[in-house]
Parts: structure tokens; C-alpha cells; sequence
């Protein structure tokens, strides 16, 4: 089968011959094998029908890379972007846009009569323990006429959740499966002692004699030495030891992943300052020249004479808190293959069509919030996946950078990956406070448990409660009693959980014994970020009477946290102490503790951001905002992401003022909206 002058592979016509046919289809295919051309098929079909097509993305990187892609192949004017940080062309027949936009607008009941089909790339992320919600709502609400494409390259236990979907939309799903690799991958260790060594080489020499041949490992590489010192102690390997190897071996360009946005910046750095040439051509640096020329006026100061310099010799790093303007710029010289050595984080690896020809990890454990644990697999492939361009490398290499000393440690995990053992997709369905109000706004109990029943999360408790009776109809007696009442209630927890947030509303007076909405109920209607701490501070008068700067400074504190190894370098002002105070009392009500608690959230309140939204809401320059933190990274594009995300509220709050009767209230913060909207926290219409 031909599409756009491309033969199709076999999973790929599969996949857009039951989309033709009218259903549905999950496509589980490894990174770098044209997944995407499945989706892009969609899009085709829905646009010269003259009906919308949503495609929806996990992170914003893939959302604008997407963006920019359709755009290319159908005109900018059939194509919008709808994110937290950008609207553009809202109702265009073909949105791109996050998971949460999408959710929101189902439960506004917008009316979807015209959509045809939805696209969820990186479906897996049903099991984010903080946004994989999200994706199941999307999934429940969609009107039964909508096709779903489902894409991802790391789906566990394929049958069960296709299983599931079929459930949930009430109509067969094709399953797609590709197993095979457009690109094989190739794995490698590389430390200074051993150099770069293939991981099938390394295992058989180290089950042979365990590793002894390495241990006394000298060689040279073009004269220079590449063992112990003059003192007879090992040094750790470095990226730069990665580097000299791969560009010998003429595997650029490259992916290095690291763990810390620090290091990026870091290692980038380094390497610029040790390489005394470029590797660019003298034609893609005459590009490059060109490209920053045109990017240097709409980036302004951000795009300073280091960062140029960095890009100059074909080196780069990216990572989410990276000024938005140079991420974006990144991604675009990445893309024209005007970078060589890219410094990222995991950011990167999120379903971008970004391929390089070798991909190297600085290590194989992360730090989760508690301890360093090891990646799972599907953090693991989906980096290494990276590695090997369709139609221009006969295989992708994966080079794990370590030192000699740490194999029978990597081993396991290393065996793990390859193996291919991906952890299976769990339901993390927890409802948003958001999200209760609102089904009850919209529908009786009876269609509410409906909904909550068909929850990945409640499917596979059922089946689990059918096992358990089952079991105790064969075992019989007092056993299978408790088996039953442990059954039954497996199967009523969805719902037991949204009857005990039901019931705490009314506790605290957010609705009455009737369900009817008392004010709590109304302003948690509209209230999406920081819920019932946001609720709490309307609904304590607080924030009224502040000057709309001073607000804007304390929504930007509630939904945002000046990374650890940044310290501000001001002092509060002396009218905002007692604000802080103020609301710090609030936050610390027992409604917000129980909140917090049965929602499974924490409350967010930095202090020293007030100050910076304040000042930003007053007209202060970014680079002037960035003065007044000291920091060992660029965090531009955290406080830019903050001042969006607190735009937002602003946003959510002119609904609450709106639909409470304060007109007066509700223009005041859409003009708010307007103030904090320039630059690079603009909006565009």
C-alpha cells in the first residue's frame, strides 16, 4: 500500500486499512518504525472529509513538533495548537493539543458531533501516577462515534488493555503489533579502561574470566593513553572519554542523556570548551550563521554569546526548565542536523521524531523523589529508541558509560532492557475535585457510576472480583465468604472512592444533603490547578482587595517552586509579609489538609515566587526577573512555565468571578490576563 509516495509496512497498512473500515486501532510498534504515519493517515482523511481530528501528545515538545509538522502538509490555517502555554487558531479543523485540553473540553460539553477521530500518542501514560487520569477520562467521555488511534512502542500487557478499550468504547479495536525494529539497535559499554566494547563482547568475556581481560586493559588511542595515571589510580570516565571514542568511530551525532539539568548544561559547556574546532561543515555552519541571525530577534537576550558559541561548534543541551524560545530553537536546529552532541533529559525522548545515530547514557539509575532507583525498561527503550535513522544508518547504537567497577551491578538491569521486559500498564485513575463537580453538574448518580465503572482501574478490579468468586464458589465455606465480600468490594471501589469525596463535600459545605452546589461546589467548578487550596483562598476573601499584581503574585506561588538549587536574591517586601502570612493561615486549614489527603495531592506555596509574579505582573523584564534568583541552571524556562501556569488560574478564577456575580471582579483579571500575556508568556490568538 502507497501513502504520500511511501510503501507502507505491513503493520502500517493493517493499522489504516481498519481505520478505513470504521474502527479503532492501538498500534504497538517500536520507537523509530512510522507509528506516526498511522496518525498522519487519520488526519489526511478527516481534513478531506471537511471534519476535525484532535491529536493529542503528553509533553509540549512533541505537541509543537507536530504542530509544525501539519502545518507543513496541510497549511497553517487548517492547523491549531491548544497547550497550557500557547492557543493558536483554536478552531481549526485539525488541533493539536495536550491530553488535559482535550478532557476539559469534554467535560464542558462542548459540542464534538464533528470530530472524527482522536489520536493519544504515547497512550502508556495511562499509568502516570499524576496525569494518567487524564487519559483514561478522555477515553470514557469521547461520543462512541469518535475513532481512537492509540500509539505506543511500550505496551506490556497489549491484550488486556485492548480488552479494556473494547469495553469502554463499545465497538471492536484492531491491535497492531510490530515487534521488528526499522533500524536494529546495537548495544555498547564504554568506560577508559575497557573503550567501547559491545555488551554481547563484555558479557562473554566477563562470564569467561570475569572481566580479567579488561582489568589489564592499556591501549592507546592515537597516542594518547587511555589507562591508569602516572600515580597507578583509575579515573572515573567522563563524557569527554564518550565523546573521543564515538567520534572515532564515527558515530555522530549523538544523544547523551543525563539525570540532572545541571549536568547538561555542564557537560555541553566542557565539551565546547575542549573541542578548539567545530563539527559542523563549513556549510551547515554558513546555515547556522543564518538560522541564529533570524532567531537572535525573537529570542533576544536569551540567546546569549555562550549559547551561540555552544551552537557554533554543534553542541547543544535541552532540558525542561531551558528558556522556552531556545528549547524550541534547539529542537529546529536539531532537527536541520545543525547539532551533533545534544546534552538532554527525559524531556527529550517523549515521542520526538528526533533520531540520532548513536545514543549514550550517562548512567542507568535515577533519583525518584526518595532514592536512586534503577530506569525501568520503558524509560530505558524509549531513549535508546532514539538511536538509528530510518533510511540513513544500517543500525542505532546505545553506548552505556560506565566505569569498570560497576558491570556486576549493570548486568541485571542491562539483561533487563534488552529482554525487552516492559513493566505493564496500571490504572492510576484517581478523580480531580475538578472532575466530581462537574460529572455531578452533569449527570444523575446512576450515569456518574456508569462512567466510573468503565475506568480501566474499575475493569480490571471486576475481573479480579470475578476470579475471587469463582474461586470461592469451588472452595466453599467460611472461605468463601470473605473471598465474596473481598470481592464485592473490589468491585465498588471506583465508586466507594467518588461517594467518599461526595460525602466529604457536603462534610465541609461545599454541597448540601441534596447535592445541590452551595459556593464551595461553584468555585470548585471552574477551578482545575490547586483545587480545594485555590477554593479555600475565595472562599476565605483574601484575595479580594489585592492589587491584581499582588494576586497575580500569589497564584504564581501556589502553582510553582523555585527549583532546590536556587536561591532568591531579594528580600519580600514589606506589605507582602503579612500577605504571605495571610494565606499561609489558609493553607493550613483542616479543609485543605483532608483535601490534599483524599485526593492524593500536596498544596504547593513558595513564598519567593509572590514576588517574582508580582514583578513580573508589573512589567519587569525576564532577564531582570532572573536577577533576582541565583541559580546554577537556566530556570527560564521554569518561571516562564509557572507564570503560564498561574495565568491560567487567572483564567479560571474570572469564571468563578463571572458566573458568582462579580462582573466588575471579572474584567479586572481578564485585563490581567492581558498584562501577564507578553512576551515570552504570550499567548497567541
Amino acid at each position: 500500500m502507497l501513502y504520500r509516495d511511501l510503501e507502507l509496512d505491513a503493520f502500517q497498512t493493517k493499522a489504516i486499512q481498519a481505520l478505513g473500515a470504521g474502527r479503532s486501532v492501538l498500534v504497538s510498534a517500536p520507537t523509530g518504525t512510522g507509528k506516526t504515519v498511522v496518525a498522519d493517515w487519520i488526519v489526511d482523511q478527516a481534513l478531506s472529509s471537511g471534519r476535525r481530528v484532535v491529536y493529542t501528545a503528553p509533553v509540549k515538545a512533541l505537541s509543537n513538533q507536530k504542530f509544525r509538522d501539519y502545518i507543513r502538509l496541510h497549511g497553517a490555517e487548517k492547523v491549531g495548537l491548544v497547550t497550557g502555554d500557547l492557543v493558536i487558531r483554536r478552531d481549526a479543523p485539525c488541533l493539536v493539543m495536550t491530553t488535559e485540553i482535550l478532557r476539559n473540553m469534554l467535560l464542558s460539553g462542548e459540542n464534538l458531533d464533528d470530530l472524527a477521530a482522536v489520536v493519544l500518542d504515547e497512550i502508556h501514560f495511562l499509568d502516570d501516577r499524576e496525569r494518567g487520569t487524564t487519559w483514561e477520562e478522555v477515553l470514557i467521555y469521547l461520543p462512541q462515534h469518535v475513532l481512537i488511534v492509540g500509539l505506543s512502542a511500550t505496551l506490556a500487557n497489549l491484550q488486556e488493555f485492548s480488552a479494556w478499550l473494547e469495553f469502554v468504547r463499545n465497538q471492536p479495536v484492531e491491535v497492531v503489533v510490530e515487534t521488528k525494529r526499522a533500524v536494529p539497535l546495537t548495544f555498547h559499554l564504554f568506560s577508559e579502561r575497557t573503550g567501547l566494547v559491545t555488551a554481547d563482547d563484555y558479557d562473554a568475556r566477563f562470564r569467561k574470566d570475569g572481566g580479567r581481560t579488561f582489568a589489564d586493559t592499556r591501549g592507546n588511542r592515537k597516542g594518547r593513553s587511555r589507562g591508569r595515571d602516572r600515580g597507578g589510580s583509575s579515573r572515573r570516565t567522563s563524557h569527554l572519554d564518550v565523546f573521543r571514542a564515538l567520534e572515532d568511530e564515527n558515530l555522530l551525532p549523538y544523544l547523551y542523556f543525563v539525570f540532572s539539568r545541571r549536568d547538561t548544561e555542564v557537560h555541553a559547556r566542557a565539551l565546547a570548551q575542549w573541542l578548539n574546532r567545530t563539527l559542523l561543515t563549513p556549510e551547515e555552519s554558513d546555515r547556522l550563521d543564518a538560522w541564529l541571525r533570524r532567531a537572535a530577534a525573537e529570542i533576544g537576550p536569551a540567546l546569549d554569546s555562550d549559547v551561540r558559541s555552544l551552537y557554533s561548534k554543534g553542541i547543544a543541551f535541552h532540558h525542561a526548565g531551558l528558556h522556552v524560545s531556545l528549547k524550541a530553537l534547539v529542537e529546529q536546529l536539531y532537527e536541520a542536523k545543525l547539532v551533533k552532541v545534544l546534552y538532554c533529559t527525559s524531556t527529550f525522548a517523549l515521542g520526538i521524531n528526533m533520531p540520532a545515530r548513536t545514543v549514550v547514557f550517562d548512567g542507568l539509575k535515577k533519583f525518584d523523589g526518595r532514592t536512586m532507583s534503577p530506569l525501568p525498561t520503558r524509560g530505558f527503550m524509549q531513549k535508546a529508541g532514539r538511536a538509528g535513522r530510518r533510511g540513513m544508518d544500517q543500525e542505532g547504537h546505545v553506548v552505556v558509560r560506565m566505569d569498570f567497577e560497576e558491570y556486576g551491578e549493570l548486568r541485571p538491569m542491562l539483561d533487563t532492557y534488552r529482554r525487552g521486559a516492559y513493566e505493564p500498564v496500571r490504572s492510576s485513575f484517581n478523580l480531580s475535585w475538578n472532575s466530581v463537580v462537574n460529572l455531578l453538574h452533569r449527570h444523575p448518580p446512576d450515569r456518574i457510576r456508569e462512567i466510573l465503572d468503565k475506568s480501566f482501574l474499575a475493569w480490571h478490579l471486576a475481573r479480579k472480583a470475578e476470579e475471587q468468586r469463582r474461586v470461592a464458589d469451588e472452595v466453599g465455606g467460611k472461605s468463601a465468604a470473605r473471598l465474596a465480600a473481598r470481592a464485592s468490594r473490589a468491585g465498588s471501589r471506583c465508586w466507594d472512592e467518588f461517594d467518599r469525596k461526595v460525602v466529604w463535600l457536603q462534610r465541609v459545605g461545599y454541597l448540601d444533603d441534596e447535592l445541590s452546589f452551595n459556593a464551595g461546589a461553584r468555585v470548585l467548578q471552574h477551578i482545575q490547578i490547586a483545587e480545594i487550596p485555590m477554593t479555600e483562598l475565595v472562599l476565605s476573601g483574601v484575595l479580594e482587595g489585592l492589587s491584581p499584581a499582588r494576586l497575580f503574585g500569589v497564584l504564581c506561588a501556589l502553582t510553582n517552586e523555585l527549583p532546590r538549587h536556587a536561591e532568591r536574591n531579594f528580600r519580600l517586601r514589606s506589605e507582602d509579609r503579612a500577605l504571605v502570612s495571610q494565606v499561609a493561615q489558609v493553607l493550613g486549614h483542616q479543609a485543605v489538609r483532608e483535601g490534599n489527603e483524599l485526593a492524593a495531592t500536596e498544596t504547593t506555596w513558595d513564598p519567593d515566587l509572590l514576588q517574582l509574579g508580582r514583578a513580573w505582573a508589573e512589567g519587569t523584564k525576564l532577564e531582570e526577573v532572573l536577577l533576582m534568583i541565583r541559580s546554577e541552571t537556566d530556570i527560564s524556562g521554569d518561571l516562564i512555565t509557572g507564570f503560564r501556569r498561574a495565568k491560567d488560574l487567572v483564567g479560571q478564577l474570572v469564571e468563578v468571578y463571572r458566573q458568582g456575580g462579580h462582573p466588575d471582579l471579572a474584567d479586572t483579571l481578564r485585563e490581567l490576563v492581558r498584562t501577564v500575556s507578553r512576551d515570552e508568556v504570550e499567548v497567541v490568538d
